[in-house]
């Protein structure tokens, strides 16, 4: 059983930080139960990181803070 999470059918956003010409973006998938992927946009078919949906949250509520 492979705990790797499946994600062919991922709907990708980029960050709203991004700057809209292609480069340094982030994306991330919202639509897996208890974890967030994040991958780079410049290269979407290279690997994603896998973060724990609370752990994200906390990093993203963070940045927002200023920390």
């Amino acid at each position: 059983m492979s705990t790797t999470p499946d994600l062919s059918r991922a709907r990708w956003r980029k960050s709203t930080y991004s700057d809209g010409n292609g480069g340094a973006c982030v994306e991330v998938a919202d639509d897996f139960t208890g974890i967030v992927p994040v991958r780079d946009s410049k290269a979407p078919e290279g690997p994603a990181l896998i973060f724990p949906a609370a752990s994200w949250a906390a990093f993203v509520n963070d940045l927002r803070a200023g920390r």
